[in-house]
């Protein structure tokens, strides 16, 4: 993967960053999104996620605010929601 300058990245650091995942619906899946943005983000708490049903009740959207410190920070918690089983995708 390319390193990106940081005189070339359109996010500044340190910076609240929301990113939003797709999941299917479980009731595991906040609680587990959680957990995974803590372990790349130790300053983020559970009040700081928005959720909302798909209309079908299939799918739930999770809006997670993350404070970016870096650029490897956010690619590494992108590819770890990315990769989880129960995430369809991660925007």
């Amino acid at each position: 993967m390319p390193v990106i300058p940081p005189e070339e990245s359109l996010i500044e650091y340190p910076s609240d960053f929301p990113i939003k995942v797709v999941g299917i619906m479980h009731d595991e899946l906040t609680d587990t999104i959680v957990n995974m943005v803590i372990e790349h983000d130790p300053t983020f708490h559970a009040g700081k996620v928005e959720t909302r049903p798909s209309t079908q009740g299939k799918y739930l959207s999770l809006t997670v605010t993350v404070r970016a410190t870096s650029r490897e920070q956010l690619d590494n918690l992108y590819r770890a929601l990315s990769s989880h089983e129960m995430v369809k995708f991660v925007l």
